[in-house]
């Protein structure tokens, strides 16, 4: 029977405001948290989506939750919050972020995201084999 694994975080706005407002310094932070892709939802051209980008890094956040991790740094660039046909959020993984997937017996995780002035919500549930959970 398979079994699940869930993870939710919470960023507040503010903090994102600050990194969105910090010129080049806020944007070379950003881009160690968000791949081009993200960047591209989050930065269409009139400026930053700081909702966007707060439920982003805290569905990053439920992610590596799911994958019990102990020890490891969240590899933010491995962890890709993009969106589907639909316009919901779908996770990819790449590089080491893989790797923990399949170490962690992960074959499935989805997120929800939610976010309302001051803070995005976001909650991941991972589905994998009873033997790694």
């Amino acid at each position: 029977m398979p079994a699940g694994r869930v993870g939710v975080d919470l960023v507040p706005f503010a903090r994102v405001r600050r990194l969105t407002v910090d010129g080049d310094a806020g944007a070379t932070v950003l881009r160690r948290m968000l791949s081009e892709a993200e960047i591209a939802l989050c930065h269409p051209g009139a400026g930053w989506d700081v909702a966007g980008i707060a439920g982003r890094l805290a569905a990053k956040e439920a992610v590596f939750k799911t994958l019990r991790a102990r020890g490891q740094t969240l590899p933010w660039l491995g962890i890709e919050i993009l969106k589907d046909d639909a316009g919901a959020p779908v996770v990819r993984f790449s590089g080491r972020a893989a790797e923990l997937v399949q170490d962690a017996g992960i074959e499935q995780i989805d997120v929800s995201i939610t976010h309302d002035e001051p803070f995005a919500v976001a909650v991941a549930f991972g589905v994998g084999s009873s033997d790694n959970s």
